[in-house]
């Protein structure tokens, strides 16, 4: 069986399964996803959980030796830590004593609970049944850990082997159901049936709640953070520090649940005083690290070196003291730091996280219950596992299997394997860049005065876009073909030249160009003509009472392809570079390009609401509404974006539709609309798969296309200060610059980047140097805000701040 890309043992496969289980996984995935799709309940083996399992006492070493062990008993999963709620019973378990509990277990921020069993709970006079907590968030204290009854183990080793393992868990059931084997199966235990159908829920609710509840799992389950220049994997970028020497650390505040395995420093050897020669690590609350190792590096490593590994519980902080450099130098540089960590039997997900409070970003799931959410969770977390073990067997995907992955696609944004696979075909399929930059003459002032007037040049040969695409086009003066499948550190693809302007072209210059490019494709305005012909603005452009009131669509009319080809080209060196080209365009197009399945009620209201609208309202309407509405007026034709009227069916024009015809009139305008553009999107994206494999658009979902193309669409201040470096600056002077923002909108961000690096979306990677003494927060911010709306963005090189002040 092939696999696509995998980086190494178990890269794609999730751990070197049998090709008999990747075939079973495929099969049982699939069934999942029509289940997801069509709202039916959920396969039991999904959801599957023994009626029954067995805990032994595992004792914290690190505290005083005890022959027993005292365990609380709730009516129900006990409260989070603070809370004055009392147990309802206590338990003595002794030392290498077990109990029973079913296989229910259950997350909240106090940690793994467990529900015991009627022969346990029977045990003590008036307990029926409870919870008791198995394990603490992220606590070294006793653990209740599952162990396989002594008999049962002897039973089935007589039955199939020694080397025969139980079947107890979700994954085992699967594969012991879904995949071929010769020979006797071994039986699984026993299923607790009430809590196999909580967790299928026969609700038609799955297929609505699963979408809109997809964003927040992608918060919860993502296990990365950012430490500026430290953790953004970019070898040509470093962290130094600055002061005396002894007085160097980084301190990272981990997320709850997570211990590190190995944790790196990733030395930058450029300067040798700059490299560490003696760390220590410490670990545990803020207030009270304690020692962990010291690190004496060798003086021959300039690569990567791992200063703590195998660490037994959570630590909430860790900090990296820098002892001593190289050479008795001052400052240190690190080219970054790296881990890899697990969390503690996945108690980074439970209850409280579905709690109202936690859920304001998300409307769609308010009033909805928090444990059902929860237990949708833990569902979705299975299948997501599933998903990652057999993800490097599914891509690419082929032509005739892609309708029924597309109902996969949302999920991928759980997977971890995804974005290691997503980066590997990417720079596997790389070039080389070429050795000198294309220098190109643009004439913005010619572009400016076609913006003004589009109607006079309908070819749009004056505008920036037409004038790079000249220049850069094959001709006898110019026989080289850029490819655009550049490494990620290539960030200018060209060098611009501006007429009548000082621009001595770094980097901003050109990024300026692909702005203008961005904005003359889809205007950003509302208020001002569209230059060049290849998108029509949206019906909902018109409509006040639409949320998506700013898209643009590929106008059926244009039948320029070549340059639809190359707009496909540039969004994929967009993909792969840390550039931007902002195109406004709504998940119609979006899905089309990443082969994801298109829904009219939901994906068309973004294009035209009220048509949408009009149909459901059509659908629904009797026989003498449909005749007092409409009479013998609507016939076969519908009006497309480019506002041209076409033909449903010959002489579509003179039919007019009856009332028993208006399901099959219905069919036809959603076919005619969604398809209207079908040749302009198919040219867009042939150009994109010439810049990237087809794997990367098999493995990234629209709404990420849409960010690796188009950047983040809104800014904030918490998600700029990411981005930007400060020199020179004291605490006073960067508290009095952020001051100056933090009245600022998502617009005047916007505006404020474009400024000052000529992309007006995240990311950019900007370095703020002091100039002048500085001015009050609020004259700084009213200066601020008149620049970036009435300056031309990076207009010169010149020394034109003089002028300006």
């Amino acid at each position: 069986m092939r696999q696509w890309g995998c980086p190494g043992p178990g890269g794609g496969g999730g751990g070197g399964e049998a090709t008999h289980q990747v075939l079973g996984r495929l099969r049982f995935l699939l069934q999942c996803s029509e289940c997801f799709r069509r709202a039916r309940p959920l396969p039991a083996a999904l959801c599957y959980v023994p009626c029954e399992v067995q805990y032994k006492i595992c004792k914290d070493p690190a505290a005083a030796a005890s022959s027993r062990s005292l365990l609380s008993v709730w009516d129900s999963p006990g409260p989070a830590r603070g809370s004055k709620r009392a147990a309802r019973a206590t338990i003595e378990v002794r030392k290498g004593g077990c109990l029973r509990a079913t296989g229910e277990e259950y997350r909240n921020s106090a940690g793994l609970w467990v529900k015991l069993s009627k022969v346990t709970a029977g045990q003590r006079p008036g307990l029926e049944e409870g919870w008791v907590l198995a394990q603490r968030f992220g606590d070294g204290r006793d653990k209740l850990v599952p162990v396989d009854p002594v008999e049962r183990i002897q039973q089935q080793h007589q039955t199939f082997g020694t080397d025969y393992k139980p079947v107890a868990s979700w994954e085992q059931v699967v594969d012991l159901m879904y995949s071929m084997q010769l020979g006797e199966k071994p039986v699984p235990v026993e299923p607790d049936e009430a809590v196999v159908q909580k967790l299928r829920y026969k609700h038609s609710s799955w297929s609505g709640t699963v979408l809109s509840f997809l964003p927040l799992l992608v918060v919860l389950f993502q296990d990365d953070f950012k430490v500026s220049h430290l953790t953004d994997n970019q070898g040509d970028t470093y962290w130094e520090s600055s002061g005396s020497p002894g007085q160097h650390w980084v301190r990272l505040h981990m997320k709850k649940g997570s211990i590190i395995m190995k944790l790196w420093l990733m030395l930058n050897a450029c300067i040798n005083s700059y490299v560490p020669r003696r760390v220590a690590v410490y670990g545990g609350p803020a207030n009270r690290l304690q020692h962990l190792r010291t690190v004496l590096i060798n003086e021959n490593s300039y690569q990567d070196v791992c200063i703590l590994r195998d660490m037994k519980t959570h630590v909430p902080v860790l900090e990296i003291r820098i002892l001593e450099c190289r050479e008795q130098g001052y400052n240190v540089r690190l080219r970054g730091i790296k881990f890899k960590s697990f969390w503690e039997r996945d108690l980074n997900l439970n209850a409280d996280m579905f709690q109202a409070a936690h859920l304001v970003r998300y409307p769609l799931l308010e009033g909805v219950d928090a444990d059902m959410l929860y237990h949708r969770a833990v569902v979705i977390q299975r299948f997501t596992q599933l998903l990652d073990s057999v993800l490097g067997y599914l891509i690419p995907i082929s032509d005739e299997s892609d309708s029924t992955f597309s109902g996969m696609k949302p999920f991928l944004q759980l997977c971890k394997l995804g974005k290691t696979l997503v980066t590997h075909c990417l720079q596997s399929s790389e070039s080389k860049p070429p050795r000198m930059l294309p220098k190109l003459l643009i004439n913005r002032q010619l572009a400016r005065e076609h913006r003004a007037h589009p109607e006079l040049d309908p070819s749009g040969r004056n505008t920036v876009f037409t004038q790079v695409y000249e220049n850069l086009k094959p001709s006898k003066t110019n026989n080289h073909l850029l490819n655009y499948r550049w490494p990620q550190t290539h960030s200018q693809w060209w060098e611009c030249d501006f007429t009548t302007e000082g621009i001595i072209d770094n980097g901003g210059g050109f990024r300026d160009c692909l702005t203008d490019i961005s904005e003359e494709l889809c205007p950003s305005s509302g208020d001002v003509p569209v230059p060049l012909p290849f998108f029509v603005r949206t019906s909902n452009q018109g409509n006040s009472s639409s949320d998506t009131r700013d898209m643009y669509v590929p106008n059926p009319s244009c039948k320029d392809f070549p340059k639809y080809e190359w707009i496909g080209q540039l969004m994929g060196a967009a993909l792969r570079s840390k550039e931007i080209l902002v195109l406004a365009l709504p998940s119609l197009v979006w899905k089309q390009l990443s082969g994801e399945e298109v829904i009219w009620s939901k994906d068309f209201a973004a294009v035209d609401v009220e048509l949408v609208k009009l149909l459901e309202m059509l659908e629904e309407v009797d026989r003498e509404a449909f005749n007092f509405m409409f009479g013998k007026e609507l016939t076969y034709t519908t009006v497309r974006s480019d506002q041209r009227v076409v033909e449903l069916i010959p002489k579509g024009a003179s039919t007019v539709v009856r009332f028993e015809d208006r399901m099959e009139f219905i069919r036809l305008v959603q076919k005619a609309r969604l398809e209207e553009s079908k040749e302009q999107v198919a040219a867009i994206r042939a150009g994109l798969l010439c810049v990237v494999p087809q794997a990367v658009l098999d493995l990234l979902t629209w709404q990420e296309l849409e960010r690796k193309v188009c950047g983040n669409p809104e800014v904030t201040v918490d998600e700029l200060k990411n981005y930007i470096t400060f020199e020179g600056f004291d605490s006073s002077r960067l508290q009095q610059f952020w001051d100056a923002l933090k009245n600022f909108t998502s617009e005047d961000l916007s505006r404020f980047l474009k400024f000052i690096t000529g992309r007006s979306r995240l990311p950019v990677q900007l370095t703020v140097y002091p100039d002048r003494p500085p001015h009050a927060p609020a004259m700084c911010e009213e200066l601020l805000r008149f620049a970036v709306y009435n300056c031309m963005s990076i207009d010169t090189d010149k020394n034109t701040w003089d002028e300006w002040q």
